[in-house]
C-alpha cells in the first residue's frame, strides 16, 4: 500500500496543487506498466497482457480526468515525468517514512508485486481464500482513496461560479471512446473521483470496480498468483481459483531499471533503438502536454506517439546490448533535445 503526506485544503489553490499532484501521480504509474507489458515475448501470455494493458488504458484515462478537473477550475493542468528507479510524485512512501521505489521491471512476480503494492485499496486487500497472501499494511498516512476522498470533500464546497464550463476539457473523440468525459463542475469532478478510485482500488469489501469489473490491484493479483478471482459460495463471495496461464518464462531478458543503463558501453544499434524509444516517449508527453491544455488535434498525435513507442519498444527487446544475452526495453526519457544531442 502506498501514502501520500497529508496536506490541508485551506483555497482552491491547494486543491489544484494536489490535482497537479494526481496527474503525475496517474502518469508515473505508466512507465513501470508498460515495460512490463512490452517484455512479454509476442504470442503469450494473453490473459495476463490484456490485464496489464486494460490497467494502463485506465490509468490514461484517469490522468485525462484529473486534466480535465483542474481545467474546469480555471488552470492549466502541467505533466511530468519521474525518473526511474525513483519515487513516485507526493511524498508517497510504503507506509513508512522513507520513499516508495519505483523500479523499471519486466514482467515477472517481482513487476506484479510492485504493481500491487501501488494499487492496494484503502483498507488493505480482501483477504480471499488463497494459499498465500499479501499481509495488509496499517496506513499511517493519507492513502490514495482518502486523498481523492478528501479532494471531493472540497470540491463539494465550491460555488457554481467558481467553475469553468467547457475549460479545455478532454473528451472521447479521438482516443478512449466511452471513457473520457468532460468536467463542468462538481457533479462531473466528483464522477471523475469515483470512477478513479473504484477502478483503482475496488469496493471496500468488494473486488470489483462501479462498472462490475476486477479493480486494478486484484488484476494484478490474478497474474501474481496464476489464478482468477471468482464468486464463490464463502463469506467473502469470493476466491482465487483455476489458473490464468502465466508463463513467467515466456519474456525478453530485459534488464530492469534502463534508465540507470549506461547504453553509451553498448553497440550502436542497441544506443539506437534506445534513442528511438526516447524520441516516441518525448513526443508523446510532449503531445499530451498541449492535449491536456486544450490543444484537442494533439490527443491524436500523442495516440500515434503512443504506438510508436510500443513498436521502438518492441525493436529494442530484440537488438542485444553489451552482455549479448541481455536486452533493453524502453528507458522512458524525457530528452526534447535529442536530435540536437544526435548532432554533437
Amino acid at each position: 500500500m502506498i501514502y501520500l503526506k497529508f496536506k490541508r485544503i485551506e483555497k482552491i489553490e491547494d486543491a489544484i496543487d494536489l490535482l497537479q499532484m494526481a496527474i503525475k501521480l496517474e502518469f508515473s504509474t505508466l512507465p513501470p506498466y508498460l515495460y512490463a507489458l512490452y517484455s512479454i515475448r509476442p504470442g503469450t501470455n494473453a490473459e495476463a497482457s490484456g490485464r496489464i494493458r486494460s490497467v494502463a488504458m485506465q490509468e490514461m484515462v484517469h490522468m485525462c480526468l484529473a486534466c480535465n478537473i483542474i481545467n474546469a477550475l480555471g488552470t492549466d493542468p502541467a505533466l511530468a515525468v519521474p525518473t526511474y528507479p525513483g519515487p513516485l510524485p507526493g511524498g508517497i512512501t510504503g507506509g513508512g517514512e522513507e520513499p516508495l521505489i519505483i523500479h523499471i521491471l519486466p514482467f515477472s512476480k517481482d513487476a506484479m508485486a510492485q504493481a500491487m503494492a501501488i494499487e492496494e485499496p484503502e483498507e488493505g486487500a480482501v483477504p480471499f481464500p488463497h494459499v498465500k497472501l499479501l499481509a495488509a499494511a496499517e496506513p499511517t498516512f493519507m492513502t490514495i482513496g482518502q486523498f481523492y476522498g478528501y479532494l471531493d470533500s472540497y470540491l463539494k464546497t465550491l460555488l457554481p461560479s467558481q467553475w469553468s464550463n467547457g475549460r479545455k476539457q478532454i473528451d472521447d473523440r479521438q482516443f478512449l471512446q466511452g471513457e473520457v468525459f468532460a468536467v463542468n463542475g462538481y457533479d462531473d469532478a466528483h464522477n471523475a473521483i469515483v470512477r478513479i478510485v473504484s477502478e483503482g482500488e475496488g469496493h471496500k469489501k468488494d473486488p470489483l470496480d462501479f462498472r462490475g469489473e476486477v479493480s486494478h490491484y486484484y488484476r494484478f493479483g490474478e497474474i501474481f498468483y496464476d489464478q482468477v478471482l471468482t464468486k464463490a459460495d464463502n463469506s467473502l463471495g469470493y476466491a482465487w481459483t483455476g489458473t490464468l496461464g502465466v508463463d513467467w518464462n515466456a519474456v525478453y531478458p530485459a534488464i530492469a531499471d534502463p534508465g540507470s543503463h549506461d547504453f553509451s558501453k553498448d553497440p550502436p544499434a542497441a544506443q539506437k533503438a534506445q534513442d528511438q524509444c526516447d524520441e516516441a516517449f518525448t513526443r508523446l508527453v510532449q503531445e499530451l502536454q498541449k492535449a491536456v491544455t486544450g490543444d484537442v488535434g494533439s490527443l491524436g498525435n500523442a495516440v500515434r506517439a503512443m504506438f510508436d513507442l510500443r513498436m521502438a519498444a518492441k525493436h529494442a527487446l530484440t537488438v542485444p546490448l553489451a552482455v549479448p544475452t541481455q536486452v533493453a526495453g524502453p528507458s522512458f526519457r524525457y530528452r526534447p533535445n535529442l536530435k540536437k544531442e544526435a548532432v554533437q
